[in-house]
Parts: C-alpha cells; sequence; structure tokens
C-alpha cells in the first residue's frame, strides 16, 4: 500500500512539475540570476537555507503555490525537511503566488487543453496545485486565448486518441466529471471537428 502511495505521489508531483514547468531557456536564466541573489546568512542553520534554496527552486521553475511548496518540502517523498526549515522558507520566499498560478494555469490550458473551470478546479484542489482561490481566479482572469480553441484540441485529442463518437466527446467535454467546458464551447468543438 506504501509502494503504490509513493508511486502515486511521485506521479502527481511529476505532472505538476510538467504541466506547471518553464523553458530550459528560461531555467538556465532563473538559474543565474539565483546565484547572484542567494546570500548566505551564517546566523541561520544550514538546514533552513537549504529549504530556502529548494523553496526558491519550485517557485521560480514549477511555478508552485505556498501551500504545495511547503508540502513538498516537508514530505517524506520529497525533500524531507522538518516543518520548521520548511516554515522559514516558506516565510523568507520572494514568491508573487498570482503569477505562479498564473503560469501554471497557462500551462494547463495550453499543453493539456483544459477548460476555465478544470484549470481552476486544478489549481484550487487539494490533491492538485492548492492554491487560494483568489490566486485561482487572478490565473482565470488573467490567462489568454479562446477557450473555443481549447475545447476544439481537447476534442481532436478524444476523436484521434480514444476513437469516440461525437456524443460522446460532447458529453465528455461538458461533464461535471469530464472537461468541464460550456455547451456553446463544446458544440462548437464539435461542429468544427472534421475542418
Amino acid at each position: 500500500m506504501k509502494k503504490g502511495l509513493k508511486v502515486f505521489l511521485t506521479a502527481a508531483i511529476v505532472l505538476s512539475a510538467v504541466a506547471c514547468s518553464t523553458s530550459n531557456d528560461e531555467v538556465k536564466e532563473g538559474a543565474k540570476e539565483k546565484v547572484v541573489e542567494t546570500k548566505e546568512e551564517p546566523s541561520v542553520p544550514k538546514e533552513y537555507r537549504n529549504a530556502l534554496r529548494s523553496a526558491e527552486t519550485y517557485s521560480d521553475m514549477m511555478h508552485m503555490s505556498k501551500q504545495g511548496i511547503f508540502d513538498q518540502l516537508t514530505s517524506e517523498y520529497g525533500d524531507q525537511f522538518d516543518a520548521e526549515a520548511a516554515q522559514y522558507a516558506i516565510d523568507n520566499l520572494d514568491a508573487n503566488y498570482n503569477e505562479n498560478a498564473l503560469k501554471c494555469g497557462e500551462n494547463y490550458k495550453k499543453t493539456m487543453y483544459m477548460s476555465k473551470q478544470g484549470i481552476y478546479d486544478q489549481l484550487t484542489s487539494e490533491y492538485g496545485e492548492k492554491f487560494t482561490p483568489e490566486e485561482a481566479q487572478y490565473a482565470i482572469d488573467n490567462i489568454k486565448g479562446d477557450y473555443l480553441e481549447t475545447a476544439l484540441k481537447s476534442a481532436k485529442n478524444y476523436q484521434e486518441n480514444m476513437s469516440m463518437s461525437k456524443d460522446a466527446i460532447y458529453d465528455q467535454l461538458v461533464s461535471d466529471y469530464g472537461e468541464k467546458f460550456t455547451a456553446e464551447e463544446a458544440q462548437y468543438a464539435i461542429d468544427n471537428l472534421d475542418n
């Protein structure tokens, strides 16, 4: 049972990392900047400083939420810092969680063709990204692009990879247990599926 949970948690962390990560060029630039910005404070225990550096990486490169970073820092399947070191990192981390939520949401839309509601739910889920409702709403309000086209991409994905009928695709697109697109977005997708 523990092995299965460990595999599941590892897979969830990897999925979040892939969905919310930046390009290698951005990572390299961020890493160069961090070398300059990080200051060693001898009065702070090394364990605390290491937790802060790890938290900076999770925020800057994986665009994680405050709770997501804390959980990753303290997880027995993650960094395994004690709660005090993790809290020091959270308290001293210079992060813009609204922007992290936005970048994460943009990646969900672009790579996984998720609906507005689907993105919001993933961003706020205790099993997902764990952003606050306000941070997730900021992301939703600022994600650029057309959800009609996103619904179409999702529909084509279902058609090509799962050989589903148009009716089944429509139902999946609008389902509360599926993609959660609006009826208008789903109908647009169905109407343009063969184009």
